[in-house]
C-alpha cells in the first residue's frame, strides 16, 4: 500500500475545522492509499485513527480575525521526521500561504518537491477583510507565496484561474484543476413538509464570510415572512457581537457535526463571502438539493451557474441578498427548480467517483513517482 504524505494547516480543530483536509484523507484512502497528515493544533501528538489514517500534530500560536493565522515554530521539522519515519511515496502541500505551505521550501531543497493543492491565491485573487491584512496577504503573496508555487512539482488548483494570471506566475505548465468534490450519497435531498421556511449559514463567524451581510438581509424579510427560521451553524468566538445583536431573530447553533441533518432540513442556504475558494459548504447545500445563493466570488462562480442552479449577487451587496432570499421565499416551485438542479450539477461533475479518478491519475503519474525518490 503507497503512503500520502497530506501536509496541511489544520484537521479538526474548534476554531478552523480544515474540511478540504478530511475530505481528501477521506477520498485517498477510498482509493487504496495510506494517508499520514501533519497538521497544526492546540497540542503536538500523535494520533493513529486507523491502519490507513495517522495523524502529526504540532501546537500553534493562533491569530484571530482578521488575520486567521496560525504560526507553528518547528514545523518543518516535524515534516523532516515524519517522512524519515514514514517514507511516504507521496508528498502532497494542501492550502498556499498557510504556515504548513513553508515546509515546501524546505522540501524542493532537499529535492523533494511536492505537489501543492490550493482553492485560491491569497493576496492575489482571495484577500482578508481590512486595509492591514490585505496589504500583508499581497506581500506574502508575491514573495514567499509565489516562491512555494515555484517549488512545487505540480499545482493543483480546486476551481479554475485565471490564465494570465497562471503565466504571469510562470506555473501554467505545471497546473491542473481538481476540485475536491463531494460524496453525494452521504447528503440526502428530502424536503420537509412544514410550512416553516429555514434559511441557512454554515461557516466560521468571520469578518470575510460575510455573516453580517446575511444576518441584516434575512433578518429584514421576518416581517414579511415571520414563517422564516433563521440559522447560523458553526463556531464563533465567546461573546460575539453579531450573536449578542441577532440571537432574538435567528439561531446561532455554534459548532455541530450534523451538517447532512441541518442541510436536509434547509430550505434556502446562504454563502455571502467577501472572498471563497471551493467552498465546502456550498457543495454540501447544492447536493443535498438546498435551493442556494451564494456572493459571485472565486469557486462560487464555479459551482453554481447563475439562475439555474442557484442565485449569485455582488459581495456585500445586501439588497441584492435581501431581494434574491424574497424571491424565494415567494416562490416554492422556484426554490425546488434550483435545489434539483443545483444536486445534478454535484452528481455530474463534482462526485467523488469522477474526481478520485482525477486523483488517480495524478499520483499514478511517471513524474510524481519520480518526485518523492
Amino acid at each position: 500500500m503507497k503512503t500520502i504524505l497530506l501536509i496541511s494547516p489544520y484537521w479538526k480543530e474548534e476554531h478552523r475545522w480544515m474540511v478540504s483536509t478530511v475530505k481528501l484523507a477521506e477520498l485517498w484512502q477510498r482509493l487504496g492509499y495510506r494517508v499520514i497528515v501533519a497538521c497544526m493544533g492546540s497540542k503536538t501528538d500523535r494520533e493513529v485513527v486507523s491502519p490507513t489514517l495517522t495523524i502529526y500534530h504540532k501546537n500553534d500560536f493562533f491569530l484571530p480575525d482578521p488575520w486567521n493565522y496560525g504560526i507553528a515554530f518547528g514545523f518543518s521539522g516535524l515534516v523532516k521526521r515524519v517522512i524519515r519515519d514514514e517514507k511516504p511515496d507521496h508528498i502532497v502541500i494542501n492550502k498556499l500561504l498557510f504556515w504548513t505551505s513553508l515546509s515546501a521550501i524546505t522540501l524542493a531543497l532537499s529535492g523533494r518537491r511536492p505537489i501543492v493543492l490550493t482553492d485560491t491565491f491569497v493576496g492575489i485573487t482571495w484577500w482578508p477583510r481590512g486595509i492591514l491584512p490585505r496589504i500583508g496577504a499581497a506581500i506574502y503573496a508575491w514573495t514567499l507565496g509565489w516562491l512555494i508555487l515555484l517549488c512545487a512539482k505540480r499545482v493543483v488548483l480546486f476551481h479554475p484561474q485565471p490564465e494570465s494570471l497562471l503565466k504571469r506566475l510562470g506555473i501554467i505548465k505545471k497546473t491542473q484543476v481538481i476540485p475536491t468534490g463531494i460524496d453525494p450519497a452521504s447528503y440526502g435531498v428530502g424536503r420537509k413538509t412544514s410550512d416553516r421556511v429555514t434559511v441557512t449559514y454554515v461557516g466560521r463567524l468571520e469578518s470575510v464570510k460575510g455573516v453580517e451581510d446575511f444576518l441584516v438581509a434575512a433578518t429584514s424579510v421576518l416581517q414579511n415572512f415571520p414563517q422564516t427560521r433563521i440559522q447560523v451553524v458553526g463556531w464563533y468566538k465567546p461573546n460575539h457581537p453579531l450573536v449578542a445583536r441577532y440571537e432574538c431573530q435567528a439561531t446561532f447553533t455554534g459548532l455541530r457535526h450534523d451538517i447532512p441533518d441541518i442541510l436536509r432540513d434547509t430550505d434556502i442556504f446562504v454563502l455571502p463571502s467577501y472572498s471563497e475558494g471551493l467552498s465546502n459548504a456550498l457543495q454540501e447545500a447544492m447536493a443535498s438539493g438546498c435551493a442556494c445563493i451564494a456572493s459571485e466570488v472565486g469557486g462560487n462562480r464555479f459551482l453554481i451557474v447563475n439562475g439555474v442552479s442557484g442565485l449569485l449577487f455582488a459581495a456585500g451587496d445586501r439588497e441584492a441578498l435581501r431581494a434574491h432570499l424574497r424571491r424565494l421565499l415567494e416562490d416554492p416551485a422556484k426554490r425546488r427548480s434550483l435545489g434539483e438542479a443545483a444536486r445534478r450539477r454535484i452528481v455530474e461533475t463534482f462526485d467523488w467517483k469522477i474526481i478520485g479518478e482525477e486523483y488517480r491519475k495524478l499520483l499514478e503519474s511517471d513524474d510524481l513517482r519520480l518526485s518523492v525518490q
